[in-house]
This record gives structure tokens, sequence and C-alpha cells, in this order.
């Protein structure tokens, strides 16, 4: 049998492997191509107020205001630690569904602008609350 024979019944005729090399450049000039360019996102303010605290706490005092990330060295670790998974969800523009009606604790809830949510600490003896803020800027 000769080799074109052979090539073409094994399904690798020359036209099989033009075709194919073809089909290979399409991909390789896909890859190159320049994505399409990402959507604008919204940029936000974050601010932390201590909304409650201890009389006696030895970390924040009742009224204590920070700028997220700026100030992030200046809370409590423990404070932050609890935040964090909402700093990040308000700095993508996610808007948590609770609003606590009814209590101290009732959020602001403002598509086009001002969001709020309350985080508490996790250390049992401080009865220390943030009021986390969010701005459209």
């Amino acid at each position: 049998m000769k080799r074109r024979d052979f090539l073409g019944s094994a399904g690798c005729s020359l036209v099989g492997m033009m075709s194919a090399s073809n089909a290979l450049l399409a991909v390789e000039k896909e890859k190159l191509a320049p994505p399409p360019p990402l959507p604008i996102r919204a940029r936000y303010k974050i601010d932390i107020e201590i909304f409650e605290a201890r009389t006696d706490s030895w970390c924040h005092k009742k009224g204590d205001k920070f700028s997220y990330p700026d100030d992030s060295a200046k809370l409590c670790p423990w404070l932050l630690s609890s935040m964090r998974d909402f700093l990040l969800l308000l700095q993508n523009g996610v808007t948590l569904p609770w609003d606590y009606k009814g209590t101290p604790y009732e959020k602001i809830i403002d598509a086009n602008g001002v969001t709020t949510e309350f985080v508490r600490c996790p250390d049992p003896t401080s009865n220390l609350v943030a009021k986390i803020t969010r701005m459209r800027v």
C-alpha cells in the first residue's frame, strides 16, 4: 500500500490535514483577540462608626469613626474579622435584604446611594456594634 493511500484511509488526507490546520489557526486567532471591555463597576466609599460600646471598652468607644480600608489597622482585629465578609459584599455592590425594622439597628437601603449594615464583635463581653455605611462615589 502506498503511503498516500494509507494516510487517506486513516482520515489523514492532505485536505483533512489542511482543514484541521485552518481550524487550529482560527482558534489561535481567537486567543489573540483582545478581550471585551469589562463593565464599569460602581465605586463606593465605606465608613465604619462604633454604634454601641461599653463605657469601659478597651478597644473602641461609642462614636469612633473609621474609613475603610484606610483605617483598617486601627480597628480591633476581632471586630475587623467579623466585618470582613460584609465589607467585601458592600464593596462589590451587594445589598443584604434584611432590614431589622423596629429595632435600633434598622438599616438604610437606598439603591442609588447609602446602604448600612450593623455588625457585632464576637467578643461576648464587649457589647461592641459597628455601623458600616456604604456610599456610592
